[in-house]
């Protein structure tokens, strides 16, 4: 069973304390697991006001189907986030 791990990272210019931060990371986390099922945690800079590393992870029995659903997991990241978001990876365990 094909297991995919979307990396995504950020950089919150406009984050001015870790609420700041937060907030964005909460409303992103909540969008993306209510539109498409998947986990999403913070994986890194957890006490830095600016930057983030956001995983998403997600499983289906085709490894296709993984991989379409995190790319259409980054569109939906890119929508909402833009020009915060600085790079991205997708692997599949």
């Amino acid at each position: 069973m094909p297991v995919g791990l979307l990396t995504i990272e950020l950089h919150l210019a406009e984050a001015q304390s870790l609420k700041d931060k937060r907030q964005v990371l909460r409303s992103l986390k909540d969008r993306l697991r209510a539109n498409f099922n998947v986990a999403v945690a913070e994986l890194d800079f957890e006490d830095a006001w600016q930057r983030s590393v956001v995983g998403v992870v997600t499983l289906s029995n085709e490894e296709r189907h993984v991989e379409d659903a995190l790319q259409k997991v980054l569109a939906e990241a890119d929508k909402i986030l833009g020009p915060l978001v600085v790079s991205h990876s997708v692997e599949l365990l």
